[in-house]
């Protein structure tokens, strides 16, 4: 029994060193361009980002031009806003699927995985942001015996 027994010391010794962070590395493709995959609804976006003066092309349009209403616009830059990266990255886009919505949340989420893949020290301030979470929310099925998903059919009593 007085053999088992050891002292605080090596016990101590015994105790795993505490595992370290993980380290994220860069991802640059051979053009220098980091790539990721936005989602948000049925939306998906793929996204490449390199240096450049801020230029945004989505579908082979400008920014302007494809996401007309201001508020889409300001949704596609919040992840550059918040990391201070404005007007530093070029961002080329191609979208498909749903809404202009749905496809602006999808913009958003593939340019701050992209920011991560380029800078890696960003994924914490966007991920503080909430940039680099996929918004799993989608539209409920229709069930038969229903008008839409949850909406029963007009009841009538005569």
């Amino acid at each position: 029994m007085a053999e088992t027994m050891q002292s605080l010391e090596e016990l101590s010794a015994l105790k795993p060193a505490t595992p370290e962070a993980p380290k994220y590395e860069q991802k640059i493709d051979k053009q220098g361009r980091a790539y990721a995959t936005g989602k948000r609804k049925n939306a998906v976006a793929r996204v490449w980002i390199k240096p450049g003066p801020g230029k945004v092309v989505i579908n082979g349009r400008d920014v302007e031009v494809y996401f007309a209403r201001p508020v889409l616009r300001m949704m596609i830059q919040q992840p550059l806003v918040s990391s201070n990266r404005n007007g530093q990255y070029d961002i080329i886009c191609t979208v498909s699927g749903g809404g202009l919505s749905g496809q602006a949340g999808a913009v958003r989420h593939g340019i701050s995985k992209a920011l991560t893949a380029y800078e890696p020290d960003l994924r914490g301030i966007l991920k503080r942001g909430g940039f680099l979470t996929r918004d799993s929310r989608v539209v409920e099925r229709k069930k038969y015996g229903r008008a839409k998903a949850r909406r029963s059919f007009q009841f009538s009593k005569r």
